[in-house]
């Protein structure tokens, strides 16, 4: 079955409006389900309680980062105990990762790659229907009647032959717990057809706190008697402070110590802004690393040349059939390159975390925003020296992630410093400190082969991708190598899985400079698509066939890829002929959900700058928890893509990186924003991840439009004017 629902509808107007009918709690230290009057509420089990007055409240344990997972997994839950959602009370789950953790992150309390919603999925709707089994076991109990004469309605057991009626209140009035959960088996589980909350477009419970200012970030947190800290990091890593002349801080207002860190120098004061001027004042020189000699674009240099070297074997992280003897059979050969930089995150909440430290040193408390608690907590306790049952954690809302709160790093700090204060210690990067010290997407080199028979179709693809390893910095030193080598948050993207195409190899050949890294928002999608999808243009050009055209061969066996293709191309109007704008179309897979994507853009070839027009994007993954939201974050995630496309790149120089702030990093303003439509195609499927896929399709887009418009191909992201001036000057490519 399909449903679709456009962006055109719901307005956000509507959906906020409606917002008021929820209740959200949230707290440093949340209590969930304390029943009124100092009843203990009712529990099915650890997912949910029932107080009497019917108020159901649903544990929520993932990071709410904005990406709207805080309601979507309590209406999984609430969809299979057939609550009545007017009544539900959402809470943020006690950080207890045996009761709450992610299922795709070995049941560890972690929220990354939009994973959250897809392995939650099948395990909350069975707790839901478990609970609306208790119910209806107590009511038959009450009532003295077979269960299977037993069905419900929303937050009501009904029996239909006696007419007679129990709210879920008034049992949780009269019931005892189960001792043992019953079995419910995932074909008892609501049909597509029957859902009622799940795919409707219900409002999110942390909007209105987000909008009138109530919502505690990290950065919000105040603990009694806490001292202000700032940090001067190592600019490379691997480096720590050599020297260190610490003589004109300490001669600063509100100046209390300076604490030697791993890859830095901590200042503690009594204010925020005197700690940051505290630490401006430092002079300190650091020690070597491999990192400190880093130059981007030298890198860059060397990257191009080792990919265009197939004598130079890396990894494959996917292959099938046999690439080789494909390309000697083949009637011609084609191929094409492709070169993205490094990216900042810039997510809006600069990193910060306060800490308490107790006095023997062995447990500790923190506040802070983080996309895995479980890390946190187990970081901290080794770092002192403990165990995990020593270290509390609070968490709060997380004003940006897109992969940079998944590392710990000032979490760490923070600890250290407040041992070494003997008081709480709330340390915060300012923007600078966040984008000198950031951990980036990974600059890659690509090389692209394909082998064509004499009808023109692809034979072989083979896919090769220079770059450092994310997996290597971001995980133990044995991780890489446990997993073959293979990176998947490097290489996602790459098996090209819709087009069919019988020989395959996506290959990493991995690089190490020892530079900063982290997940980025689409991880490897982001830099893949670009270069497999302006292939598939140039494949289009050289064969003589319109892209879409192509494409929908490509994915004759895939017909979910294929009607998303369709369905983009009926929106943007594919066929209709442009004047001054060219359009661009790209289809994008990533675990699993498939999205189709159109831009329309415009050049002014004096100053070379490219203007995005619109942007259509059509979704499927699977059954959509939450379209309405869905709608939004591949919204906010084309708007986001569209500046690393365009302008955002981090260059680094003798290991230090050279932009500074947004003064010189230079992320989407107001102007920027193209008219941007998204349609939902929600189908019988198990559901995808969406937070991070509008984002991959800025590039592929993008750059095939700007091939369409000038028969000029980019081979380089970001597309900043001066090199779409230099591309233009050199002719067709």
């Amino acid at each position: 079955m399909t449903d679709h629902l456009s962006s055109k509808a719901p307005t956000r107007r509507t959906v906020l409006k409606g917002a008021g009918t929820f209740t959200l709690c949230m707290s440093l230290a949340p209590q969930a389900g304390q029943a009124q009057a100092g009843k203990q509420p009712y529990a099915p089990n650890v997912w949910l309680t029932i107080d009497p007055d019917g108020t159901v409240t649903i544990m929520s344990p993932a990071a709410e980062m904005g990406q709207g997972t805080m309601t979507a997994l309590p209406v999984i839950i609430a969809e299979d105990l057939d609550a009545d959602w007017s009544r539900v009370k959402i809470v943020p789950s006690p950080l207890d990762a045996k009761k709450y953790g992610n299922p795709y992150y070995n049941n560890s309390l972690a929220f990354a790659s939009s994973m959250t919603v897809s392995s939650y999925y099948t395990p909350l709707r069975i707790a839901g229907a478990q609970a609306r089994r208790v119910l209806m076991l107590a009511a038959a109990e009450r009532w003295n009647v077979p269960l299977g004469e037993l069905t419900t309605e929303p937050g009501v057991v009904v029996h239909t032959a006696s007419k007679r009626r129990l709210t879920y209140g008034e049992i949780a009035s009269f019931a005892s717990a189960p001792e043992k959960l019953p079995e419910i088996k995932e074909s008892e589980l609501k049909p597509f057809a029957a859902l009622r909350l799940i795919g409707k477009a219900l409002a999110r419970v942390d909007i209105p706190a987000k909008t009138n200012g109530s919502a505690r970030y990290a950065m919000d947190a105040r603990v009694p008697g806490m001292i202000y800290a700032a940090a001067l990091q190592c600019p490379w890593h691997g480096g720590a402070p050599d020297k260190v002349d610490d003589s004109r801080a300490r001669a600063m207002p509100g100046f209390i110590d300076v604490v030697r860190l791993p890859n830095g120098v901590g200042v503690l004061a009594r204010t925020p802004l005197e700690a940051f001027a505290a630490k401006n004042a430092l002079s300190v020189t650091w020690t070597e690393a491999a990192a400190a000699h880093y130059d981007s674009e030298k890198v860059l240099a060397a990257y191009r040349s080792i990919a265009r070297d197939k004598s130079a074997r890396g990894v494959d992280f996917a292959a099938q059939g046999d690439v080789e003897a494909a390309a000697k059979g083949a009637k011609r050969i084609l191929t094409s390159e492709f070169q993205t930089r490094h990216v900042y995150h810039a997510q809006m909440e600069p990193l910060n975390a306060t800490a308490s430290v107790s006095a023997d040193g062995k447990s500790a408390e923190v506040w802070c925003g983080t996309q895995g608690p479980s890390g946190v907590i187990g970081g901290v306790a080794q770092l002192l020296g403990t165990t995990p049952d020593k270290i509390t954690c609070h968490q709060h809302y997380l004003g940006g992630a897109y992969g940079r709160r998944s590392q710990i790093e000032v979490v760490l700090d923070a600890v250290l410093l407040a041992k070494a204060a003997g008081k709480p210690v709330k340390l915060i990067w300012q923007r600078e400190d966040d984008l000198k010290g950031g951990r980036f997407r990974p600059a890659t080199s690509h090389y692209l082969e394909a082998a064509l028979d004499e009808h023109n179709r692809i034979t072989s693809w083979h896919h090769r991708v220079v770059a450092e390893s994310v997996i290597a910095y971001t995980s133990p030193p044995a991780r890489l190598e446990q997993i073959g080598g293979k990176d998947h948050i490097l290489m996602k993207g790459s098996p090209v899985v819709p087009y069919d195409i019988a020989n395959k190899r996506a290959e990493f050949v991995r690089q190490q400079h020892g530079i900063r890294l982290s997940p980025w928002r689409g991880v490897g999608v982001g830099h893949n698509l670009p270069a497999i999808e302006g292939f598939v243009d140039e494949i289009a050009r050289e064969v003589g066939k319109d892209p879409l055209e192509l494409r929908l061969e490509l994915t004759a066996k895939s017909p979910r890829a294929r009607h998303l293709l369709e369905v983009v191309a009926q929106m943007s109007d594919w066929q209709r002929k442009r004047t001054d704008t060219a359009l661009g179309i790209a289809l994008e897979e990533k675990d699993e959900t498939l999205v189709a994507g159109v831009a329309e853009i415009s050049l002014d070839r004096s100053t070379g700058l490219i203007k995005v027009h619109n942007m259509w994007a059509a979704i499927d993954c699977g059954v959509c928890v939450q379209p309405f939201n869905t709608m939004t974050q591949i919204e906010g995630g084309i708007i986001y893509g569209i500046g690393h496309v365009l302008r955002e790149e981090i260059t680094h120089l003798d290991g230090r990186v050279q932009q500074s702030n947004f003064s010189d990093y230079k992320v989407m303003r107001m102007e920027d924003i193209p008219s941007v439509e998204v349609k939902v195609v929600s189908t019988d499927n198990k559901p995808t991840g969406v937070g991070e896929d509008g984002v991959p399709l800025t590039g592929a887009t993008i750059g095939n439009a700007f091939f369409a418009l000038t028969g000029v191909r980019l081979r380089e992201l970001p597309m900043t004017p001066a090199r779409v001036l230099a591309t233009l000057s050199q002719g067709p490519t």
